[in-house]
């Protein structure tokens, strides 16, 4: 997803229009649009205040595109150089004759990273969170992170849209 896609994204999330965005930033709604459609890209000061404004942590708005499978590969060759990542067979869940390839970390930290993210799709598919509020918890990470329920998030992002 580009970056005007993500700005997008979020600000119809947060259902602010063009023009309030642009206003909150100090900039005209022709910008933002610009920003959202891709012909102009915003630097990374003003990506700051977008993300201000939008209310979210800027790496929601500014990321590498991991979406094309070249990508994703080369971004795995790098973490693996970093964090020297075993490859795992595993079976699907939902199938288990079906076989996929997973990656594990040698860093405990990241471990439990994913390990609450893993806690919050579960709680999003069996209903305890709503859409929303996982959107939200993934947008302010990790200012929502509560280490598995062992401390209150720095960032409130549950019970917002009931």
């Amino acid at each position: 997803m580009a970056i005007g896609e993500r700005i997008k994204r979020i600000r119809n999330f947060r259902k602010l229009t063009q023009a309030q965005l642009g206003e909150a930033v100090g900039l005209s709604d022709v910008r933002i649009r610009q920003y959202e459609t891709g012909n102009r890209t915003p630097k990374e000061d003003m990506i700051q205040e977008l993300a201000k404004a939008l209310n979210c942590n800027y790496r929601s708005i500014y990321e590498p595109s991991l979406y094309a499978a070249e990508d994703v590969m080369y971004a795995l060759f790098k973490l693996d150089e970093h964090y020297n990542m075993p490859l795992y067979e595993v079976a699907n869940p939902k199938n288990p004759t079906e076989k996929h390839i997973a990656v594990g970390f040698d860093y405990s930290l990241l471990d439990d990273f994913l390990n609450t993210w893993k806690r919050k799709k579960e709680d999003l598919a069996s209903g305890k969170i709503t859409k929303e509020e996982y959107f939200e918890w993934k947008i302010n990470w990790p200012q929502t992170c509560d280490d598995c329920g062992k401390r209150e998030p720095s960032k409130q992002w549950r019970n917002l849209y009931k």
